[in-house]
């Protein structure tokens, strides 16, 4: 006989409480295996792939996309003996065919069909199911107790009334001018002699192929404004409606896939649209919020001349070794800054309130603030201090690819030490960043601009470009965080300096 397994949302990350679905890849009816992916979901930043822990064939699914479900929640069913023999049938006439027991009706999934002897996922569709569910018509005001062999007959009745004379997807509006059955002049009356319905008072007119085209799009004939003669809403009018209402791609990004007003919806006179704070966006909020109003922020800044620095990444582009990777001046600002924290590795530590205590970390997972299309995510290269240039500069190439492609794994995202923002990609000069929550400090690196600066007493056009270090005062100094700031300026201004300090 059938055998129903739910899979529960599980803790794809370290911690993690809930989850987004994004996309089912499975439908119910489907035929699955193990390791079959079911689901896409997003959460701590991150699209995860859920692979389907049996074989079987889906019967439900008990989430939708954009749902936000809490881990150990049931999101699909999955019927892993599709092919067992189902129970006999009850003999005519025999009572307990109305009331089963309890245990076998647990899972719900018999009694939502008419006649009870179909299975979920064969045979009669969902949809008939559920309307099934909301037939009974009885006034919520007056519920008397009925036992469950009255429920069961009540349940098959309407399933085969629903059948046998399904009810209008949308019943006409009452006339308020008329208080009994339908009059000749009621709106009903109108409806059926196919001309404009208008209803009672307030409501729009309109002819039943133009009142199904607004069922169809989601429009509120009340809302649309009525060119028709007479104040008939037109084919034209719904149309026109619509377009107006539909999220509109005010804002674009480079390679960016989802414009960041599409999820929203647009009021009626299209001056505003609300997108739902969810995902990446709702996450990294709450991490600002927490972060801002939990670690007192200190930032210094430093102006500099980056013109060896510049000279080098021109070098490395043309070395043999690093032909596979793409040189930029981030890398040689990590490396400077990986150099940086093992002469001061108290800058890479962490504040924990619960314990109060600060815990110093003896390895480097170096945080890299990239700019999505979900939104801003920060995932770090791990046990970056143990790498080489050539190193450094692939796992920095790899995390970026994931990162703009929505490939990153929790793991990625997760016990980062320390973190740069690199804003200069945008032209900015530098800014105040906050802190990546869990990290006592991070480093803004701006846009490198020609300009005049002053060189062995002259002035001559150089690279310059300024940096900005923020750090939670509890556990840095002034002086701590000035040091720091000041040998990556030593390493970008001369970066044979490294070989003196590596």
């Amino acid at each position: 006989m059938p055998v129903m397994q739910q899979f529960l949302l599980p803790d794809a990350g370290e911690g993690l409480t809930e989850a987004e679905i994004v996309e089912w890849h499975v439908a119910p009816g489907d035929a699955v295996t193990v390791n079959q992916v079911l689901v896409e979901i997003e959460t701590a930043k991150s699209l995860v792939e859920l692979p389907s822990p049996w074989a079987g064939v889906v019967t439900r699914l008990l989430a939708t996309p954009g749902d936000t479900v809490p881990v150990g929640t049931p999101i699909v069913e999955i019927d892993t003996d599709p092919t067992g023999a189902a129970p006999a049938d009850p003999a005519p006439g025999d009572g307990s065919a109305a009331a089963p027991a309890g245990p076998a009706k647990a899972s719900g999934a018999e009694a939502d069909e008419p006649g009870g002897a179909v299975l979920v996922g064969y045979g009669t569709s969902p949809a008939t199911s559920r309307r099934a569910r909301v037939a009974p018509a009885a006034s919520s005001s007056a519920v008397a107790p009925v036992s469950s062999a009255a429920i069961t007959a009540a349940s098959s009745s309407a399933a085969t009334a629903a059948v046998a004379a399904p009810a209008p997807a949308r019943p006409p509006a009452p006339d308020s001018s008329v208080a009994g059955p339908s009059a000749p002049g009621s709106s009903a009356a109108r409806a059926s002699s196919g001309g404009a319905v208008g209803g009672g008072s307030g409501h729009a007119l309109a002819k039943p192929p133009v009142r199904k085209l607004a069922r169809d799009l989601g429009v509120d004939l009340d809302g649309v404004a009525a060119t028709g003669p007479g104040g008939i809403v037109t084919r034209e009018d719904v149309l026109e409606h619509a377009a107006r209402a539909q999220a509109k791609e005010l804002a674009t990004y480079p390679e960016d896939d989802q414009p960041w007003l599409a999820s929203g919806t647009v009021s009626a006179d299209g001056r505003q649209t609300r997108v739902p704070v969810r995902s990446v966006r709702k996450r990294t909020a709450e991490a600002m919020v927490t972060s801002a109003f939990t670690a007192p922020h200190v930032t210094v800044f430093q102006t500099l001349d980056v013109t060896r620095t510049m000279k080098l990444v021109e070098k490395l582009r043309a070395d043999r070794e690093f032909a596979d990777v793409r040189v930029t001046p981030l890398l040689i600002t990590a490396k400077a800054l990986l150099l940086a924290v093992r002469r001061h590795p108290e800058i890479n530590a962490s504040w924990d309130e619960a314990t109060q205590e600060i815990v110093y970390k003896h390895y480097v997972n170096l945080g890299i603030a990239a700019a999505t299309p979900r939104g801003l995510v920060v995932p770090n290269v791990k046990d970056a201090h143990r790498l080489s240039l050539l190193g450094l500069a692939r796992g920095l190439a790899e995390l970026t690819a994931n990162a703009r492609a929505g490939r990153m794994s929790p793991a990625e995202m997760a016990d980062g030490t320390i973190t740069i923002t690199n804003v200069g990609v945008f032209g900015i000069d530098t800014g105040t960043p906050i802190l990546n929550p869990g990290e006592a400090a991070i480093l803004a690196f701006g846009a490198i601009r020609q300009q005049p600066w002053v060189h062995k007493g002259k002035i001559k056009p150089r690279y310059v470009t300024q940096l900005a270090l923020s750090f939670d005062h509890r556990l840095v100094d002034g002086e701590l965080g000035s040091r720091v700031l000041a040998d990556i300026t030593a390493i970008l201004q001369d970066p044979a300096q490294a070989l003196v300090w590596g």
